[in-house]
């Protein structure tokens, strides 16, 4: 038993990588619960974490632990709960209290019961427009006594409608890996929304019912590529006393694709009660009048059936030990990233790197920019493996590059933290020195280009790219001993003429008999928009075909402005949603009468404008900084908190 702060007899109940938690009592005597961040001197970046997840819970939300205070305490912060007398359901099937027997199974009319309560906590969390991210029996509170039932741990929530998840190394994912849902990855080519909660509840109740997960693979990344491709075991089938309905509703759950799950805890709580009054009954249609009251764009890819079919084939062929370079033209906002990120799901199977940069504008004079941002992400990776395969890489770096280590280190500083300081290398006149770095520069690459974990590098915007990183494109294709690399590049064919250097340097390249193919992207078809509209607003093509008309003439087709058209509607209340028939209406003269432009660029500076003058200011001083930025540097040039700065985007 210790003091922290004014509180007593507190007593240690859980530790994780990150916090801390007690038990203890205030001043009052009346029992608390203490969450203490472990480290001593915690970076701003995790203190901002921290004061939002307090922030969160503090909206009062009915089913959410109730929040105290944030307090300092010595270099950290103590963030004071509720203690309500429970205990996480994983430690209630580990010590075998009811409703769990004794080998940790639950009965179906024990289950019902505590399914039902939990989803209508998280339909009060959605509503409030909060998003968990990490949802798992471990932050699933009950108290069997009273049946009071609690959401804990919102460390990672988030109050975004949705967000665009970037592909990492599985060890740097937020949250629990087996509970993640597929687009939770960052290899999925879809953003994150509401219903990413949805598939970690599948996963919590499948664990509940079976006493299994889905998928419980030790080695990270075949985890992350079960939750992106393989079809989990029906926990009827695992156990025969589970009806098959429940078992579908579970399966629902679990579903790859958003779109394939539930859309609203309102249907799958009407399922789950329909259960609970009928246990006898064996079957009936699940997700009946299932909608979200949200607008939701699908997110596949209209009319790119060939493309990607085309570009799979290209990394399947790259896999085989060729090199090959695929070049992607299009309009800005065409889909060029969207196609590419399509290569996530195979390169997880094969358990190859992907790593991207993009050339910039304003950076035309920095050499080889696009490449250093590509491998610096690489390093990242890297360093968030263990450390027997640390020592593993360490040694292959350093065997490729031999005495010049330093010279990629000066590149990329990152890499001295794998194979430590390195001795300075050798003067030498200009031309023997920019030899040297190319063939420097190719040995270290070949270390990652190997069939067993192939390498695809995706540069952007090659319209502005420098002479430095052609000629290196170039001395990479042109190699003989390089394999399994898949270089893909990205550029605006309308900003760029046959006499740009990057056309002279492909020509060099096919001169010397490498693989380089072509991938056009034009704009969708009419037939394209209207099936994406039937889709998104959940209504036959016939009803479709007139919007569709109106979005194709104002959009020209392109995919980016037809997302934004649809959402402007919405913003403006030209599309309702019929509760009764499950489907979006609309006025096709009231959106005619409205007047909106036919011009994409003006659309976009008008939803710009509309914009509070903080988060103007905030996305101009963003701009400033480059094509990424983070929100601790972000608030620095804005001379305020991170905080306030996370605030001033959110609306954006």
């Amino acid at each position: 038993m210790t003091t922290i702060l004014n509180y007593t007899n507190c007593e240690k109940i859980f530790e994780s990588a990150n916090t801390s938690i007690y038990r203890g009592k205030n001043k009052d005597n009346q029992p608390i619960i203490l969450k203490m961040l472990r480290e001593d001197y915690p970076t701003p970046e995790k203190l901002t974490h921290y004061r939002q997840e307090y922030e969160i819970t503090r909206k009062n939300i009915e089913g959410v632990i109730n929040t105290y205070s944030l307090e300092k305490y010595q270099n950290t912060l103590v963030m004071i709960l509720e203690d309500f007398g429970g205990e996480s359901l994983e430690q209630l099937i580990d010590k075998s209290i009811p409703p769990f027997s004794q080998e940790g199974g639950i009965s179906i009319s024990a289950f019902l019961p505590l399914a039902i309560q939990i989803t209508d906590i998280f339909g009060k969390i959605h509503a409030a427009d909060v998003i968990h991210k990490d949802i798992n029996p471990s932050n699933i509170v009950y108290n069997p006594t009273t049946g009071q039932l609690k959401i804990i741990d919102f460390g990672i929530a988030t109050v975004l409608p949705r967000e665009n998840p970037t592909l990492k190394n599985p060890n740097q994912l937020e949250g629990t890996l087996t509970y993640l849902s597929p687009e939770q990855t960052g290899r999925m080519n879809r953003a994150l929304d509401y219903r990413t909660d949805f598939y970690s509840l599948g996963v919590t109740f499948y664990q509940l019912l079976t006493q299994h997960l889905p998928f419980d693979n030790q080695d990270t990344m075949e985890l992350v590529h079960c939750h992106l491709a393989k079809e989990p075991k029906s926990p009827h089938d695992l156990n025969p006393n589970i009806p098959k309905v429940i078992s579908n509703i579970i399966l629902k759950l679990l579903a790859k694709t958003a779109e394939s799950r539930y859309q609203s805890t309102y249907c799958l709580k009407a399922d789950l009660q329909e259960c609970k009054a009928n246990l006898a009954r064996k079957f009936f249609t699940l997700g009946q009048q299932d909608f979200s009251d949200r607008l939701q764009l699908p997110q596949k890819l209209y009319g790119r059936e060939h493309q990607i079919k085309t570009l799979l084939a290209a990394f399947d062929r790259t896999c085989q030990r060729q090199t090959e370079m695929m070049l992607v033209a299009g309009f800005s906002g065409i889909g060029k990233s969207s196609l590419v990120q399509e290569i996530y799901q195979p390169i997880t199977k094969k358990r190859g790197y992907f790593i991207s940069g993009k050339f910039d504008q304003l950076q035309r004079n920095v050499p080889y920019a696009a490449f250093v941002n590509a491998f610096a992400d690489l390093v990242q990776q890297l360093l968030t493996e263990n450390k027997a395969q640390l020592t593993e890489w360490k040694d292959k770096i350093l065997k490729a590059v031999e005495s010049n280590g330093q010279i990629i280190i000066e590149l990329i500083p990152k890499v001295e933290l794998i194979i430590s300081k390195q001795p300075k290398v050798e003067d030498l006149p200009a031309k023997e020195s920019q030899n040297r770095f190319h063939r420097v520069f190719q040995n270290f690459i070949k270390v990652f280009t190997q069939p067993k974990h192939p390498l695809v590098i995706f540069l952007d915007d090659l319209q502005w790219v420098d002479s430095a990183s052609l000629k290196l494109m170039q001395l990479l294709m042109e190699s003989s001993d390089i394999q399994a690399l898949f270089l893909i590049g990205a550029y605006r064919d309308n900003e760029i003429d046959a006499a740009h250097s990057l056309f002279l340097t492909l020509e060099k390249i096919k001169k010397a008999k490498a693989v380089v193919n072509e991938i056009s992207l034009r704009p969708l078809k009419l037939p394209h928009v209207k099936q994406l509209i039937a889709d998104a607003l959940h209504c036959d093509l016939g009803n479709a075909y007139e919007l569709a008309e109106l979005v194709y003439t104002k959009t020209g087709g392109n995919p980016l402005f037809i997302n934004d058209f649809l959402k402007s509607l919405y913003d403006e209340k030209l599309l309702n949603l019929n509760v009764q028939q499950g489907h979006w209406q609309w006025n096709l003269q009231q959106i005619q009468a409205r007047g909106f432009t036919e011009n994409v660029v003006d659309l976009m500076v008008d939803n710009i404008q509309k914009l509070s003058v903080n988060t103007q200011q905030a996305l101009k001083l963003a701009a400033c900084i480059g094509n990424q930025f983070d929100i601790t540097t972000l608030a620095t040039v804005l001379n305020q908190t991170a905080q306030q700065t996370a605030a001033d985007l959110r609306e954006s």
